[in-house]
């Protein structure tokens, strides 16, 4: 059984719930008197129907009857259009709260460092933005409001039976007991049965996010089968656990129909003998014979007590998940990974020097490194310094898990470094303000992401200071304007999830034009030319120098025909830098360059 989280009793938990209420006060404080509008009008059909029975029914006056039925209709048409708009009010409140709070989630997402969702599978966020935020909206709709307006209900139904008769409201009230705590087992158990229904819900969203998103994996390696036995698996799971909800239902309604069947019975028999008896009771507050309509009204007050008793449990587990999904929703708006001192310092222009000072860094903790300096969480950047001058090329080279892609991860501030600093024309970039600082640095990354928009939208990324003219400049610069404009659409072509339309060079080419039309000081170039073919590669050579023209460039490549005429060649080697300086110093030193060029060069029949 899964652990069971959140409490109905939390008040810190449901004050700050309220907190988002604010905005909506009167539209919260229209549902609460709807609420008590209806809760006080259902008990008064009862009372109309005793009193027409035993006065105008047994007594044969056609006239009063008339008149009856159509205080009667007028009540039952109030009731129900107070009940709709009751409905349509905690709804709505429903809604707009989770609307803000969806944004808020999304907003606070979107700031998380890279390095939460290293670690946080990519479903469960996605749980948590949809599914979970939809049962915050159930504590208004049919949650916490919906208890209150049940309670008051249960309270006035109580309250006017006692006024008719105590005798027989403690009599029909006798197996009330057994109700109640039919009500709490099942309270408990289904509440545990939720719990695990959310927590199977998380785990397939995240197997078909994963599955789905690698489904060329799958298919290319004849994998179908066998995750579909994990599919299986888990899909069972999760149809077990709503079968057990069900079935914990399946026994507690059945179980309320027996105990309000007995409460009936004992009306009945304990109602005739007072008719029989001639006892007196209170009708409209009068002293009067009890008669046949005490116990038609009674019966209609016992079905109207034992569906909200019935249904309070099953609301108490609405607004029991409710508070687990705002636990979780919490959680997440708490967590503290946003990059910290996002610095203030935006200077008009900036010259593009930057300086690598004795820099370490790791994508688990300081401490963890320092202390287990030879486990595999080791450093992956070790006292890395170097030093680029404006409009200067600078290529990093290494093995992969050199560190090469890490070293540009810390200029972004996608992850923090653990010792030394990174310059950015003399000044600590922590001191730079963070989206400015994102704004100076272009990078055309190996794995090009594209978004499932149009082409022109994926290039300026829905910022309207990029027109048209712009980007086909840049298209044509970069040699992709042609192909744009032979597809369905050209610049407005729709581009499928991913990029899956495109081949991969179309999609670098793509990511060329968006580098080029940011207009940045500083370019990164991350394997940019690895997965495109031959000739597409000598279009963006020769678009990458006039990109390159009069900025700081930093190109890893594992290709060293594309980074010869950088100014310096940094070689990585699991973290450190092993060589440094131009193609010809470092073949001079025959030491890992030349190794690497060899490899490269000399398997192929090219001349060194």
């Amino acid at each position: 059984m899964a652990k069971v989280s959140g409490k109905v009793y939390d008040l810190n938990l449901l004050k700050r719930i309220f907190q988002y209420l604010k905005p909506y006060r009167s539209l919260f404080i229209w549902a609460m008197v709807l609420t008590i509008s209806v809760a006080g009008i259902a008990p008064l059909r009862p009372l109309l129907v005793e009193h027409t029975i035993d006065k105008y029914v047994l007594e044969n006056d056609s006239s009063g009857l008339f008149w009856m039925m159509m205080i009667m209709i007028i009540l039952l048409l109030i009731q129900t259009l107070t009940q709709y708009f009751q409905t349509v009010s905690t709804n709505k409140l429903g809604q707009s709260v989770i609307r803000d709070l969806r944004i808020e989630v999304f907003n606070h997402t979107t700031s998380l460092r890279l390095k939460y969702f290293d670690r946080t599978p990519i479903g469960q966020l996605i749980t948590r933005t949809v599914s979970d935020l939809e049962t915050i909206a159930d504590i208004f709709s049919e949650g916490l409001i919906a208890i209150v307006g049940d309670l008051l209900q249960i309270i006035t139904i109580i309250a006017f039976m006692l006024l008719y008769s105590w005798k027989l409201t403690l009599i029909v009230l006798l197996p009330m007991p057994l109700l109640m705590l039919a009500s709490y087992f099942f309270k408990e158990a289904i509440k545990a049965a939720f719990q695990q229904v959310r927590t199977q819900v998380a785990q397939l969203n995240t197997f078909l996010q994963e599955h789905i998103t690698g489904i060329s994996v799958i298919q290319y390696f004849s994998r179908e089968e066998q995750e579909m036995k994990k599919f299986i698996e888990i899909n069972g799971k999760h149809r077990d656990a709503h079968i057990r909800s069900n079935w914990y239902y399946s026994i507690f309604f059945p179980v309320v129909e027996v105990i309000s069947a007995f409460s009936l019975g004992l009306l009945v028999w304990y109602g005739s003998k007072m008719i029989l008896n001639e006892e007196t009771v209170t009708s409209f507050l009068e002293e009067e014979q009890a008669g046949p309509g005490l116990v038609v009204a009674f019966i209609m007050f016992i079905y109207m007590l034992f569906r909200p008793i019935r249904e309070l449990a099953d609301k108490f587990n609405t607004l029991q998940m409710g508070m687990v999904g705002a636990e979780r929703i919490f959680n997440v708006l708490d967590t503290k990974e946003q990059t910290e001192n996002r610095g203030t310092f935006m200077p008009k222009k900036i010259e593009g020097e930057v300086e690598f000072k004795n820099v370490w860094f790791t994508y688990t903790s300081e401490e963890v490194a320092q202390n287990h300096p030879d486990d595999e969480r080791n450093w992956v950047l070790k006292d890395i310094s170097f030093h680029v001058k404006p409009g200067e090329t600078l290529a990093l080279v290494g093995a992969t898990g050199a560190g090469k892609s890490s070293t540009i991860n810390v200029l972004n501030r996608f992850y923090e470094i653990g010792k030394g600093c990174v310059l950015l024309d003399g000044k600590d970039i922590r001191e730079y303000e963070l989206n400015f600082l994102r704004s100076q640095i272009a990078t055309v990354m190996q794995d090009v992401f594209l978004f499932s928009d149009s082409i022109s939208n994926n290039i300026r990324l829905d910022n309207h200071n990029i027109s048209r003219e712009q980007i086909i400049i840049a298209a044509k610069e970069v040699g992709a304007h042609e192909f744009i404009e032979r597809l369905p659409g050209g610049y407005d072509y729709e581009v499928m999830e991913r990029g899956a339309t495109l081949s991969a060079g179309q999609a670098q080419l793509i990511s060329f034009i968006r580098a080029m039309v940011y207009n940045p000081k500083i370019l990164v170039l991350d394997e940019a030319t690895s997965s495109v073919d031959t000739e597409t590669e000598g279009l963006i050579q020769q678009a990458i120098q006039k990109l390159m023209k009069g900025r700081t460039s930093i190109v890893i490549a594992h290709r060293l025909s594309t980074i010869q005429n950088a100014d310096r060649i940094i070689m990585l080697d699991h973290g450190e830098i092993k060589e440094s300086g131009s193609h010809q110093e470092l073949l001079k030193l025959n030491g890992f360059y030349k190794k690497l060029y060899n490899l490269q060069f000399n398997s192929a029949g090219i001349a060194k």
